[in-house]
């Protein structure tokens, strides 16, 4: 399984910017997709993520109401729109994507173990 991500760029605070994540060796429509940031000096964190399952999707507090998740299973691609862009959310953003039979996200807890990576795309914002 291989993952491209790309989309990535540098952008004034309050734009726009659509990442994709374009899934290849997989059967994509049973794989669920997530997506994480890592900024400077920290921890990577999950983003979003949307379930193969039952098609739920879920978002960190932090990108609520301003990052969309979403994929086309007939493209192998997921998506992550993201809008209204700060520069706090300055980052290497990473899709991921793994086999669930389960939605990725349950209560508080994020699905910790994906098994395929993309290389990251890294997102700049200037204020």
């Amino acid at each position: 399984v291989q993952l491209q991500a790309s989309g990535g760029g540098l952008v004034l605070a309050g734009g726009s910017l659509r990442l994709s994540c374009v899934v290849s060796g997989a059967t994509f429509e049973r794989y669920a997709i997530g997506w994480f940031r890592q900024a400077p000096g920290k921890e990577r964190e999950p983003v979003s993520c949307i379930s193969s399952s039952d098609g739920s999707t879920h978002y960190a507090n932090s990108v609520k109401g301003r990052f969309s998740i979403s994929r086309d299973n007939a493209k192998n691609t997921g998506y992550l729109q993201i809008n209204n862009l700060k520069p706090e959310d300055t980052a290497v953003y990473f899709c991921a994507t793994d086999w669930l039979d389960s939605p990725c996200r349950q209560g508080s807890g994020w699905f910790p173990d994906y098994d395929y990576w993309g290389q990251g795309t890294l997102v700049t914002v200037s204020s």
